[in-house]
């Protein structure tokens, strides 16, 4: 990340500041930018929470998170600054009149209020209620709303209807922590700064797109939440959506946020609706059972602490997308999303057509396809799978398949592979919403998400069993096999 003019003086007020989001990843990321002196002398961080702490209590546990959770040698000048930024303020964030206990903590002057919601949606309008009690909104402030919005499209109108009482969306950040990642972004450059892929990205040269986040934990504690999102509102509505827009999109006018949120959300609006008439042939649903994982056993999701041992709940997604425009007409996008593979790792594969014609059949009887593989997790880079001649004297023209890669690590090995939830707290300081998610995206995911589950309800069957450690149900094979595909792994 390169050094920037420091940001105006800011307010960083983190509802929910001793959950684990904070601690994992806010606090850490505020850090960061920190270090890179990329906040203003004269901004503060104010933690608020329910429990009763003291100032020193809560630099206690942010000086914990930080040991914890930053990956690399803390330097002691730099926390000594970072820490003297911090406030806390204890409140019941349901409790209007309890918000003028933070109005007294809050600083008076023209300092821009940036407002986290790293709290369940569910009381984000309390939280705007309260703000407006104690007069703490003004048309400067920023809002943070983090994912899921809702259970289904709904309940997420009722949530952006209760926050635009109080701010306006241009006021609204809605995180979807994905779109920070290095990768993500540099999908812009590559299709819009690369003839190569400009000129090539459409039907006429894509067979199929493959687009994967496996994640090798479990439910990692939050039964309650999980078994009522599971793996399609969780990861499919939010995450592989965003990832699908940015890679079908029209070429936006501009990098302004209302340019590249005009194309993303073409792009959803596009996806053929998936309804009850054709969702067993394009989507599986599958929920892990006992199995290994590094050799070491792992229980089933039912039995999960806590777990309802009637649950019905997926854990495993796999979705056969398209796109009903000119550009993607006929070229699928295989979606895949589970808990429990093999390793933790997300990417996306463009498989580019097939030579029509083979001129080494003496070398190689059939060509395979280019595909460009773009990795998100764990060793973010880009790689390109093509055909070249093996060196020698041989008479015959002996070829292989070989990979130009692009690994940031390797690549870039003097700059820090920065995490997204610094870039997106930088933006939001900037006030730059182009990578953020707007109401009419949230809402057209969901409209498409709605009439999947919608559908799985209606068959009432119960999600395909895999192994705990595998790449899922076995007929999440099929459902790319059928297409004469199979899944890269």
């Amino acid at each position: 990340m390169n050094k920037l003019d420091c940001q105006s003086a800011s307010e960083i007020v983190i509802f929910g500041a001793l959950g684990d989001l904070s601690r994992r990843k806010l606090l850490p990321a505020l850090y960061q930018l920190e270090v890179c002196g990329l906040i203003n002398e004269k901004s503060r961080i104010v933690g608020v929470a329910r429990p009763a702490h003291s100032v020193e209590d809560f630099k206690s546990i942010v000086l914990e998170s930080l040991h914890d959770f930053v990956n690399e040698m803390l330097d002691e000048n730099i926390l000594a600054r970072f820490t003297a930024r911090l406030v806390y303020q204890q409140l019941d964030m349901k409790e209007a009149c309890a918000y003028n206990h933070l109005a007294d903590t809050l600083s008076a002057g023209n300092s821009t209020r940036v407002y986290y919601f790293s709290t369940p949606p569910t009381i984000y309008g309390d939280i705007c209620n309260g703000l407006n009690h104690a007069t703490l909104i003004s048309s400067d402030d920023r809002i943070i709303m983090e994912k899921p919005i809702g259970h289904c499209l709904a309940s997420s109108k009722v949530i952006n209807d209760q926050v635009a009482r109080f701010f306006n969306e241009n006021q609204i950040y809605r995180i979807d922590h994905y779109l920070g990642k290095e990768t993500v972004l540099n999908l812009l450059v590559l299709r819009f700064a690369n003839s190569l892929f400009t000129n090539n990205w459409d039907r006429n040269s894509i067979d199929h797109v493959q687009i994967t986040v496996a994640e090798s934990v479990g439910i990692e504690g939050r039964w309650t939440f999980y078994d009522e999102a599971g793996q399609m509102r969780d990861m499919i509505q939010s995450h592989l959506l965003q990832i699908l827009s940015l890679l079908a999109m029209e070429p936006p006018a501009d990098l302004s946020a209302s340019s590249i949120r005009a194309e993303k959300l073409k792009a959803v609006k596009a996806l053929s609706p998936i309804n009850r008439t054709n969702v067993k042939e394009k989507t599986v649903r599958g929920q892990y059972t006992d199995g290994f994982l590094n050799g070491v056993a792992v229980p089933s999701y039912l039995n999960e602490e806590g777990a309802n041992t009637n649950s019905k709940t997926e854990t495993f997604v796999a979705i056969k997308a398209e796109i009903d425009n000119w550009r993607w007409s006929g070229v699928p996008f295989y979606l895949r999303t589970g808990k429990r593979m093999p390793a933790k790792h997300s990417e996306i594969v463009v498989h580019f057509k097939a030579q029509p014609h083979n001129i080494f059949k003496d070398s190689y009887s059939e060509l395979p396809s280019n595909k460009l593989t773009i990795r998100l997790q764990p060793d973010e880079g880009v790689e390109l799978q093509m055909m070249n001649k093996i060196p020698g004297i041989a008479s015959q023209m002996n070829i292989q398949e070989n990979k130009l890669d692009l690994s940031f690590n390797d690549t870039y090995q003097d700059q820090r592979v920065i995490d997204a939830y610094e870039r997106l707290m930088l933006e939001v300081l900037n006030g730059n919403q182009s990578l953020f998610v707007s109401r009419d995206e949230v809402e057209a995911a969901w409209t498409w998400a709605d009439s999947i589950i919608d559908a799985w309800q209606a068959t009432n069957e119960a999600p395909k069993p895999y192994a705990a450690g595998s790449w899922g149900p076995v007929s999440s094979i099929s459902l790319i096999a059928r297409d004469d595909r199979q899944w890269v792994e």
